[in-house]
Formats: C-alpha cells, structure tokens, sequence
C-alpha cells in the first residue's frame, strides 16, 4: 500500500526548532487555560453559584495534549500559510500538475514524448509523489526539498514505477527525478533517470493545474 513518506528540507528552518516552539506554545497556552478555568471557578462562587469545575476537565488541559492539537493544526494547515511558508523556505507542492515528458537517447538525440498527471500529496513532514500516464504509474518512496535563494526551490525523488497489466515492453523499474520550480510554484523542469529494471533517462515539465 502506498502511503506518504517523510521528506528531507535543506536550506530551510531546522524542523528540530518548530517543535521546540511548539512545546513552548502548548506550555504556555496550558497554563494560561487552567488559570482561566479556576478564575472562572472562583467567579461562580463569590456569586452564590455552588459549582466546581470537574477536576477531569481540568486535567484534560495538559501541555502534551496541546502540543498534539498544534502540531496537527501546524502540520495540516498552517505550514501553508504565504507568510509561514515563505518564513519556514517550505513550498507547498500540493495538488495535481500536468506533466510532459521527453527522452533522451544514448547519443543524445531525442527520443518519443509522453504524457502524464502528476499528484502530490504533501503535508509539514511527509510527501507522496504520484505518477500516472497510460501505460503506467510510479510513487515516490524518498524525497528531498531544497531552498536555493538565487534559483527557487527544487525537488528531488526516489521512485517506483509499475506497468499496466498488458504493457509486455515495460518491465517495473526504480528511478530518479530532479525538478527545479519556478517562483510561483506553477511550472517545475528537470530530468529524470530510471534503472533497475528500465534503462532511460529524459526531462520532464510540470504545469499547475489551473493555472
């Protein structure tokens, strides 16, 4: 079954520090809660109202369980924020792309084009890469993100690509992508390289859907 898989970042915020900031958050909103609760406790009983605030609830508002709530709060959606994510040097590849491939010869002349989607499925700690064209599909199974400031963002990918059932010419193979995506994040280009079980190379374009 295929599944995301973690991603390295080079180049950006050292991910070891958002949970540190996390855990400071979640401590500090811990202890800001409780306060508030037992506030609001001896509110109600100067005013004549017998209530206590269950000691269950109380000891729900733990620092653990915050910091679980941001970090998934953080990992799903906040990263993608413009701002954030200009501040993290994370993009956000999300979504599907359409992509055009052309390969290479050995003696470099160029060889047949081909055409695929592309989705990627991506959230603050894991990526999933999906390929599919007509005659098969390929997942990632290791990725790298890298922030260059002088050329934008670039992605690299291990892969498994898988023929069709009735493809007798294309045997399952192993390969390596390396995109470079411009700064909008619409368009990628790089090249890619298969072994394994499939000796070809060529380059490939990515464009955004609906852009």
């Amino acid at each position: 079954m295929n599944e995301e898989h973690e991603y390295a970042v080079l180049g950006g915020l050292n991910r070891a520090s958002i949970g540190r900031y996390l855990a400071v958050a979640s401590a500090l909103i811990a202890a800001g809660v409780v306060y508030l609760l037992l506030f609001l406790n001896s509110v109600w009983k100067s005013h004549g109202y017998n209530y206590d605030i269950p000691q269950s609830l109380v000891s729900l508002v733990t620092a653990g369980s915050i910091y679980l709530a941001l970090y998934w709060l953080f990992s799903r959606h906040a990263w993608k924020l413009p701002l954030l994510a200009s501040f993290l040097r994370v993009p956000n590849l999300s979504g599907n792309w359409l992509c055009d491939g052309q390969t290479v010869n050995a003696d470099k002349t160029l060889g047949y084009k081909w055409s695929g989607r592309v989705t990627v499925i991506q959230s603050w700690d894991k990526v999933r890469v999906r390929l599919r064209t007509p005659q098969s599909g390929s997942n990632s199974i290791t990725a790298a993100l890298v922030y260059d400031e002088a050329d934008g963002f670039r992605l690299l990918y291990n892969y498994i690509n898988e023929p069709k059932i009735g493809e007798p010419e294309l045997n399952a193979h192993r390969g390596f992508a390396d995109l470079m995506f411009n700064k909008d994040l619409t368009v990628a280009e790089g090249e890619y390289f298969n072994g394994h079980g499939r000796f070809t190379f060529g380059t490939m374009r990515w464009t955004k859907e609906g852009t």
